[in-house]
């Protein structure tokens, strides 16, 4: 079923004018181009963007390394300060450029004009503890004010800025400090979630005194503690109190600027195996990606409110700061749950900042239908026009309910996939085209994309790879200290071609549609399917709130599917046997998918384990079902989960 956003004409939106003052004519003539000569597009992005260059660049691209190692704007220089706060300072000084509320419910704004002083204040700050140009800074903090200041504060300074999730534990922080080297490390006291103090400064504490070449240990105060400094750590790092140094210091007014292809930021990714990836973003490339993914795919201006909820350990936390800075709108931060103290609490959130553009995961708006939409009546989220998402694939009845019911059929859902190492998106959506519940309207402007079968040809209206053939100013710059491993995970499979990892397919109507991880594929008896497709069709029966699937090892047909799911009311449960529900639900599967599909076991438990950004987490589910070691478990929202899901194959 095709659907149509009403609040939108196709005509009205900065990729519709965009075409058409370029002379492209139409979406797919504007693609066409961009493969035939990218340096064109990409000049006409940056003056779509307004980017101010400190020293203009002399060639936009160069490939003369092959397709893996791309310069962009070459011999260009810039300050994303002067281009993201400073230059709408100038302009319009009074503008509220940062809004945040916290979990208690406190709220703080800054204008631009005080944003532009705070993060100067901060550069200068960090220049007194000896943070200089290619410095590293590890950021350990919740969704607050200063994380944004930092990242903002950090790149002026010409360092390289961490973001680390704020949940990890001491662990993880130390693996990743040990790989970047920070010379300074900025964390938090603690933050406040679903009503609760949590503590991050001794886990902080334990990371940087296992680092040597951590010097500095800048505390904030996010608890109301008072100052937070508590005098010398380990080896050679000291804490110092985040807003008396600031308070100190006098605000940094020197001109700088720095290469476009000049680091600006690791940002680390877990992959199956190994070390967590450190994937490094550049002064020019992942700014420009995020401003021109946010104009194009989400028609985002300069008076409109962005919203996303992330954390600033996950790449849509950056890519909010920047990308919408860079396009003059106002950004929303927030600290706690959406869900907290009750399911209203994002609508509260959307009505309270005028947020126009909100971004969120499938999870979550499976977890907000559980509660039918409480308190989304449209006049409280009169201001919104786009909902964004990201993270993982869609089922259809979480998709149409968002659409119909929150969306009212006016506000289209701009899916967009991408990754870290994309910087951005590959596929998206586009306000005022029609819409497919779960698919994209195609590649993102400049992203020149296919889906290869096994054997590298071209394939519609079946599922293979997802790959990428030119690339673009976001993509990653290697991987900190081991580009063999760069190499090695995106351009091994076939030469000068990007293989993303993931599944997808074009329907014969041109939509495209993500079916996974291919590393999460399940195959029995020799038949491919994604884990979403389960999903899917156990989320369609009116019992089950969420699901998630995985392939288990099975001596007939290779892997057999194993299947969690929680349900609406768990009152229901107790009006039969669950056996009798499972399978009813199994049925349910196989009438869906067909009946080899079926899976060979459906349990029902409390919570599904995520990433506190909402993600599924299937090879942490397939560990613990399994028995085998699960590795970090740092990310995982509800770690009680982990535990249900390991006791149901105790009961097999």
């Amino acid at each position: 079923m095709i659907y149509a956003a009403n609040g939108y004409e196709w005509n009205d939106t900065r990729l519709a004018h965009f075409i058409a003052r370029h002379g492209y004519g139409s979406l797919d003539g504007l693609r066409d181009a961009c493969e035939k000569d990218p340096s064109r597009f990409w000049d006409q992005v940056v003056d779509e963007i307004g980017i101010e260059w400190a020293t203009g660049y002399g060639r936009t691209l160069d490939v003369s390394r092959g397709i893996m190692w791309p310069e962009w704007f070459i011999g260009g220089r810039l300050s994303l300060l002067d281009n993201l706060v400073t230059r709408h300072a100038r302009a319009h000084p009074d503008k509220i450029a940062l809004r945040w509320e916290g979990d208690p419910g406190e709220c703080r704004t800054m204008t631009f004009r005080e944003l532009d002083c705070e993060v100067r204040r901060l550069a200068a700050a960090l220049g007194q503890l000896g943070v200089g140009s290619g410095d590293r800074v590890a950021m350990y903090l919740p969704m607050i004010p200063e994380a944004a200041c930092l990242l903002l504060a950090t790149v002026h300074v010409g360092a390289i800025v961490i973001p680390l999730f704020s949940g990890y534990g001491p662990e993880s922080v130390t693996t990743r400090l040990l790989d970047c080297e920070p010379v300074l490390m900025v964390c938090a006291n603690g933050y406040f979630r679903r009503g609760k103090c949590v503590p991050m400064l001794a886990d902080a504490r334990i990371a940087a005194a296992a680092c040597s070449s951590v010097r500095h240990l800048l505390v904030v105060d996010r608890l109301g503690a008072g100052e937070s400094a508590a005098g010398a750590g380990a080896h050679t790092f000291a804490e110092v109190d985040y807003r008396t140094v600031v308070a100190a210091a006098q605000p940094d007014v020197t001109q700088r600027s720095y290469p476009a292809g000049q680091p600006m930021m690791l940002a680390y990714t877990s992959g199956t195996t190994g070390k967590p990836k450190g994937v490094v973003h550049t002064h020019a490339g992942f700014p420009i990606k995020a401003a021109q993914d946010l104009a194009m795919a989400f028609d985002f201006h300069a008076g409109d409110t962005l919203m996303w909820v992330t954390d600033m350990g996950w790449l849509m936390g950056p890519w909010v700061v920047l990308g919408g800075l860079l396009l003059g709108g106002t950004i929303v931060l927030y600290e706690g749950t959406p869900d907290h103290p009750g399911p209203s609490r994002l609508w509260e959130i959307v009505e309270r900042h005028g947020v126009t553009h909100l971004g969120l995961s499938p999870s979550l708006a499976r977890l907000l239908m559980a509660s039918d939409g409480d308190g989304a009546d449209q006049d409280r989220i009169r201001t919104l026009r786009v909902f964004g998402s990201t993270g993982e694939p869609w089922n259809e009845s979480p998709w149409i309910w968002l659409f119909e019911k929150i969306g009212a059929g006016r506000r289209p859902i701009i899916n967009y996939s991408g990754g870290t190492e994309i910087g951005g998106g590959i596929l998206g959506c586009f306000p005022g085209l029609p819409q497919k519940a779960c698919g994209f309207n195609g590649p993102i402007p400049g992203m020149v994309v296919d889906v290869l079968d096994g054997n590298g040809a071209s394939v519609r209206g079946v599922v293979g790879e997802l790959v990428i053939r030119q690339p673009w100013p976001g993509m990653t710059q290697g991987f900190w200290r081991d580009n063999g491993r760069y190499q090695e995970t995106y351009w091994s499979k076939w030469p000068n071609v990007w293989v993303h990892g993931d599944w997808a397919r074009v329907d014969d109507g041109g939509f495209w549609f993500v079916h996974g991880r291919s590393d999460d594929t399940i195959k029995i008896a020799g038949k491919r399917i994604g884990p979403a497709d389960f999903e899917s069709a156990l989320v369609s029966h009116d019992l089950v709130t969420e699901a998630v699937a995985i392939g288990i090892p099975d001596e007939m047909k290779g892997e057999s599917v194993v299947c969690f799911v929680t349900v609406h009311d768990a009152r229901r449960l107790g009006q039969r046997n669950w056996r009798d529900w499972e399978a009813e639900l199994i049925d349910h599967v196989g009438r869906a998918l067909g009946k080899p599909l079926r899976p060979s076991s459906v349990y029902c438990v409390d919570q599904i384990p995520k990433t506190r950004n909402g993600k599924l987490l299937r090879r942490l589910v397939r560990s613990a079902y399994l028995g085998t070691n699960p590795g970090d478990l740092s990310t995982v929202e509800n770690p009680a989960s982990i535990d249900q899901v390991a006791n149901c194959r105790k009961v097999l």
